[in-house]
């Protein structure tokens, strides 16, 4: 069984909207989904006593438009909607609650009070049918008010009930009860399903993944949803170093620019502190670019055995290497960088780009079960691995997972789309274009 967790689901959707099908398409088709259940388990819906608690985040827009679908069908609708409109948190919750407002002759809308709640008792009484679709898969810490309310009425109710993608007050990675949830005779869930549906079917019933047209390619790509929800939040009690400190070894007599076009690519992306270890005879170039960067001259023509020591006891003040751009390719350098992989701990993730790709060829065994990312083009990647690769994307794929699998490492493998792959997990990133043969586009994506 195909299983996706909360972060996964929220990268698909991010994805999916880079694809065209943004989440107002998604909304829709996960409310028509659920009002097509209700009604193959009902044999319709005409004339049915209907209340959808609706929260005021996606999840409550979905109970919106499934209120929407089954008030076209026949039913009589009420929505308990569990605060002010205006408070209402997303475009989309918000576009279909208009939608919904303009049905005033088959849609009764009812904005939660505290002196209201006896009136939503009686409500629920009647209903023949009570949808929860308070909280979704974004729920983190316990349910607060006034949801703890609205899901004890919906509790207390009779009529058959179901949940819109998760029991509200579950969490749907773990199925752990965030202080209280709802308990349904069947939950329909979307695209995939979720672990913690699974562990508690004693809250969620019978379980329906439903299709709401997800694209295959929302997983297959390498998009914003992966970028953005890979990214360290910041906060205001953050200090130095708290968003990463990075090494980069590289630099030679004839490319002073390559280690910082590198450097300034971390800092652009947010990493704190950015370290760049480079030979005498490029320092003060590298220097000259930025006055954040910080330069170790290395006392050194070129990078060799006698520079490995010094490289080591700045690494180990640093999360993560990049080794390689523009170091050069003496045999003395060659050597120097399959020592410094070596000395390096395992855990520890090193990312080999460029020159540093060459000394592998010598060696490859020294990255096998390392935190480490290749990223040849298709020439480094047949000097590596003496496997020409076709043009072809899909083989691409099959190749790079295969080559990733065996070394247990990732690889990213430049081109027109770029293929990375764990060796479990492969994703292609779409966005490439002409300009990026531009010198020193390489060094920036190391």
């Amino acid at each position: 069984m195909k299983y996706v967790s909360s972060t996964e689901m929220r990268i698909l959707e991010l994805n999916s909207q880079f694809l065209g099908v943004d989440t107002l398409t998604l909304m829709e088709n996960a409310g028509r989904a659920v009002t097509d259940e209700i009604a193959k388990r009902l044999n319709g819906v005409t004339g049915l006593n209907v209340v959808v608690f609706a929260g005021l985040g996606n999840n409550g827009g979905d109970g919106m438009v499934t209120a929407r679908h089954l008030a076209s069908r026949g039913a009589r609708v009420v929505v308990i909607l569990a605060g002010d409109p205006e408070r209402i948190r997303t475009r989309e919750a918000r576009e279909n609650y208009e939608r919904l407002a303009n049905l005033f002759h088959t849609v009764d809308i009812i904005v939660f009070r505290p002196e209201r709640v006896n009136m939503i008792r009686n409500l629920c009484k009647k209903a023949d049918v009570l949808i929860d679709a308070l909280l979704g898969t974004g729920l983190k810490g316990s349910v607060r008010e006034p949801y703890k309310t609205l899901i004890s009425i919906f509790n207390e109710s009779n009529g058959l009930k179901l949940a819109v993608d998760i029991p509200s007050g579950l969490d749907s990675d773990t199925g752990e009860v965030l202080g209280i949830s709802t308990r349904v005779d069947f939950t329909v869930t979307f695209h995939a399903m979720k672990r913690g549906l699974v562990k508690r079917e004693d809250l969620a019933g019978d379980i329906v993944v439903a299709d709401i047209g997800i694209p295959i390619e929302a997983e297959l790509i390498a998009g914003p949803g992966d970028l953005v929800l890979s990214l360290k939040p910041r906060i205001p009690e953050s200090k130095k170093g708290d968003y990463g400190r990075v090494l980069v070894v590289g630099g030679s007599e004839v490319f002073s620019g390559a280690p910082a076009l590198t450097a300034l690519a971390a800092q652009s992306v947010g990493v704190d502190i950015v370290i760049i270890a480079s030979p005498s005879p490029v320092t003060n170039s590298i220097r000259s670019f930025t006055p954040t960067l910080i330069v170790h001259d290395l006392e050194a023509k070129y990078l060799d055995d006698r520079c490995v020591d010094k490289v080591m006891k700045i690494a180990e003040r640093v999360d993560a290497i990049a080794i390689g751009p523009g170091l050069g390719l003496r045999d003395e350098t060659l050597e120097a960088v399959l020592e410094i992989i070596r000395r390096t701990p395992r855990e520890k993730p090193i990312v080999i780009d460029a020159d540093a790709l060459k000394a592998l060829a010598r060696e490859l065994e020294v990255v096998k079960e390392r935190n480490v990312v290749l990223t040849p083009h298709a020439g480094e990647f047949k000097i590596l691995f003496d496997v020409a690769l076709p043009m072809d994307y899909r083989e691409r794929m099959r190749e790079v997972e295969r080559k990733a699998r065996e070394l247990k490492l990732t690889i990213l493998l430049k081109g027109p789309w770029d293929v990375i792959s764990n060796g479990y997990m492969t994703k292609v990133n779409i966005t490439g274009n002409a300009w990026m043969t531009v010198g020193g586009t390489g060094d920036v994506l190391t």
